[in-house]
């Protein structure tokens, strides 16, 4: 069983920057896909940006540019950093870890196993 603990959430002006925290246990495989995703109320939850076991990193098109998913192995780490903030990125975020090697999207929610409880970000 893998834990995800996000942090780091918080109430911003337009324009602002917040950087948001995955915590994950050690014992997390190293064979894993880790996401970012969102959930605006009355809205579905869509995918955000995600990191493979390769280092490799893709955001959904819309929010590239604006938003960089980084990892640091040493503090068993997800990050997700928001510069130039909107209104319309309010949200609840949440972090998530799947296997590595599934052939579905990686923006698929119900693909992965694993989810954190969230964060909150407003932004006004």
């Amino acid at each position: 069983h893998v834990q995800l603990v996000e942090s780091g959430g918080g109430s911003v002006q337009a324009g602002g920057s917040l950087r948001l925290s995955c915590a994950f246990d050690a014992y997390t495989p190293a064979n894993v896909r880790m996401a970012w995703f969102r959930q605006a109320p009355g809205k579905e939850r869509e995918g955000v940006a995600s990191l493979a076991s390769d280092g490799s990193s893709i955001y959904a098109n819309s929010l590239k540019g604006r938003f960089t998913i980084s990892q640091d192995n040493a503090k068993n780490t997800v990050y997700l950093q928001m510069n130039s903030l909107k209104p319309e990125d309010t949200a609840m975020y949440y972090c998530a870890v799947r296997v590595s090697g599934f052939l579905s999207p990686w923006y698929y929610d119900t693909t992965y196993t694993y989810w954190g409880q969230g964060t909150q970000v407003t932004v006004s």
